[in-house]
């Protein structure tokens, strides 16, 4: 079997030193859509917005551990001991970020990524992709990234715990829009996602896409920006952890509806793609904060 669920579990975490800067820190802001606010597309001066792009005003949204150290990590997890499989059976199914305290904007630190668990869903195994990092004044943040492999389960393992919420029974508290500008995908593959499933029309044809979609972790840190700046006042250091599941795609140039239900300290959210008919983006979606 391409997975051992046991050896891939049992093997020993893997380190790599990374570092990030301000411009780093920028231009994943600047991926998610940073610089203007809604409403507002020709105006690059808004005083909430330039804490996410000028150097002096900085602070880091959270989802940025996702991609530090040009987001590598994931990719050491697919090639952990005990797995061996076909990245084309391969979906991102969830992600989630826990936050030790706030990011700073310039920084080392040394990343372990291990592979937490391994469910069997029947149809697909489920990876769960752990990566930690820490610097010289301690642990920085924990990312688990869910893993789906296609036609790899079955093979007796336990199925894992279910991570759905209920929709609140209540009309959400704020209902935002934020448009995905046509070239978004184009500046947020720089922050270290590659793939040509996000920019080439050719290769996204031959995955079963009219047409390059974008990416999910995109979505999901346009998403945490829109609940900080809507319901935080903006302030990125009250987030404690954030997680998602995706649900569904989204072309660059649609326009994300973005359902916010406010609790005590917590936001729960769904997203959807406005044009389609609210066709689900992100799902089971959770924001803790102080």
């Amino acid at each position: 079997m391409p997975i051992d669920a046991a050896e891939a579990v049992a093997a020993e975490p893997r380190s790599t030193p990374i570092s990030w800067d301000h411009k780093d820190v920028q231009l994943y802001h600047l991926g998610l859509g940073a610089g203007t606010a809604p409403g507002r597309p020709d105006d690059a001066t808004d005083p909430d917005e330039l804490r996410y792009t000028l150097e002096s005003r900085l602070h880091v949204l959270p989802s940025f551990a996702t991609v530090a150290g040009a987001g590598l990590a994931m990719a050491g997890g697919l090639a952990a001991p005990g797995i061996d499989v076909d990245l084309a059976a391969v979906l991102h199914g969830g992600q989630s970020v826990r936050l030790h305290r706030p990011i700073p904007v310039q920084g080392k630190a040394v990343q372990t990524s291990k592979v937490a668990a391994v469910y069997d869903k029947g149809k697909a195994a489920v990876l769960v992709l752990r990566t930690e990092a820490a610097d010289d004044d301690g642990p920085l943040w924990t990312n688990d990234a869910q893993i789906f492999v296609r036609g790899e389960g079955g093979f007796g393992g336990e199925r894992g715990p279910s991570q759905r919420l209920a929709t609140p029974e209540r009309e959400p508290d704020r209902v935002v829009e934020r448009p995905v500008r046509a070239d978004q995908a184009l500046l947020y593959r720089l922050s270290g996602d590659w793939n040509p499933l996000h920019a080439d029309p050719e290769f996204a044809k031959l995955a079963g896409f009219e047409r390059p979609i974008l990416h999910g972790l995109c979505t999901y840190g346009m998403t945490l920006k829109a609940v900080a700046d809507t319901l935080l006042d903006g302030e990125v250091a009250r987030i404690s952890s954030y997680s998602t599941r995706f649900a569904g795609i989204v072309f660059p140039g649609e326009t994300l509806r973005i359902r916010m239900w406010a609790g005590d300290g917590r936001v729960q959210v769904q997203v959807t793609a406005a044009e389609r008919d609210d066709a689900p983006v992100l799902a089971d979606t959770l924001v803790e904060h102080s």
